[in-house]
């Protein structure tokens, strides 16, 4: 998922030594940031190197842009026939299978071929808006009950034309890898993130918890812009979704946002500008993001507290143009101290 966000670190200007690198993955940026440890660069260098080949690993797994990913087998495979995927994608398309059960809908992985319509996927990148007979013809080939994945990890459909999307929770399970990673190397104070999608441990070369800007979803968004908030943030992960990064304006003026209600196929419609999750995974709090924005402030709201280990920052546009910002009730608990405003 595309995450509105821009990282501001407590590191800048610090003495200690702040190893720092970033790469492209997933036709976004990554970065990651190493703190309170006096890593030589060769070793740098190795997990740079080790970094990069966990992520092509992943992309390779759940790219729907590269036709020979398994996400792309599957999705040219036949109705009924088992696809054999590696336990990763099988690990996450159960995930997302379980939060579009308990969402009612709200979040989908078969949203696939609706998104192409619109021209958000890989199909193409006419931007356009379907009409009623096309946009029926695409709802008609998705479903989370024409899909399921089997005890050998094998991905099944049984609906001609049901095509996976991971869009808007891959993201957030590559940074869960990159930090699984260097948890492994035995380091314990760093900031990873692809795009948006963000998981910190420790603390930064302050000796602080990391911070992260969430930014103010202004219509005309351009990077550096103003922030809506500051976010401390560490050992846990942080996901922003929002409308204002990825969209067009069709000849009637109107704007269609790329985040989808999978309940009608639409672009949704109100005004909430973008929702923050903070949370124990990164792609548990990817998914959420998305749901949360398609359902709106109230709904979110609601929905947010069937889950412990999360919570919600919703910044919502106002009639006068000002922005206002509601948490979910642990959110500033979760996120270890007072949000900065």
């Amino acid at each position: 998922m595309l995450a509105a966000l821009l990282a501001g670190f407590g590191a800048a200007g610090a003495e200690q030594p702040l190893p720092t690198w970033q790469g492209e993955t997933m036709g976004s940026l990554y970065v990651v940031k190493i703190a309170g440890t006096n890593l030589p660069a060769a070793e740098v260098e190795v997990l740079r190197v080790a970094v990069d080949r966990r992520l092509k690993e992943i992309n390779r797994q759940m790219s729907h842009y590269d036709p020979e990913s398994e996400l792309s087998r599957f999705n040219r495979a036949p109705a009924g026939q088992p696809v054999k995927v590696s336990a990763d994608l099988a690990r996450l398309v159960r995930l997302a299978l379980d939060l579009n059960r308990r969402s009612a809908g709200a979040f989908d992985p078969t949203l696939g071929p609706v998104i192409n319509l619109w021209g958000f996927g890989e199909a193409t990148d006419e931007r356009r808006v379907p009409s009623d007979t096309e946009l029926r013809d695409a709802l008609s080939k998705t479903g989370c009950a024409h899909l399921r994945v089997t005890g050998e990890d094998e991905l099944v459909k049984d609906l001609p034309g049901l095509q996976l999307n991971l869009s808007a929770i891959a993201k957030g399970f590559g940074a869960d890898a990159m930090a699984a990673l260097l948890r492994a190397r035995g380091l314990t104070n760093f900031y990873v993130a692809i795009s948006g999608e963000t998981v910190t441990r420790g603390l930064n070369a302050r000796g602080e918890p990391w911070r992260v800007g969430i930014s103010a979803p202004l219509l005309e968004w351009r990077p550096g812009d103003p922030l809506a908030a500051v976010v401390p943030l560490s050992g846990r992960a942080l996901s922003t979704s929002g409308d204002y990064q990825k969209f067009f304006v069709d000849a009637q003026g109107r704007r269609w946002s790329h985040i989808l209600d999978p309940r009608t196929g639409r672009p949704v419609q109100h005004n909430l500008g973008s929702v923050t999750v903070v949370a124990e995974s990164c792609a548990l709090a990817d998914a959420l993001a998305t749901t949360l924005f398609v359902l709106g402030e109230t709904e979110g709201l609601k929905f947010i507290h069937a889950f412990p280990e999360a919570a919600a920052l919703f910044v919502v546009r106002q009639a006068d143009g000002t922005f206002k910002t509601t948490t979910s009730s642990k959110f500033e608990t979760l996120t270890g101290a007072a949000l900065a405003r």
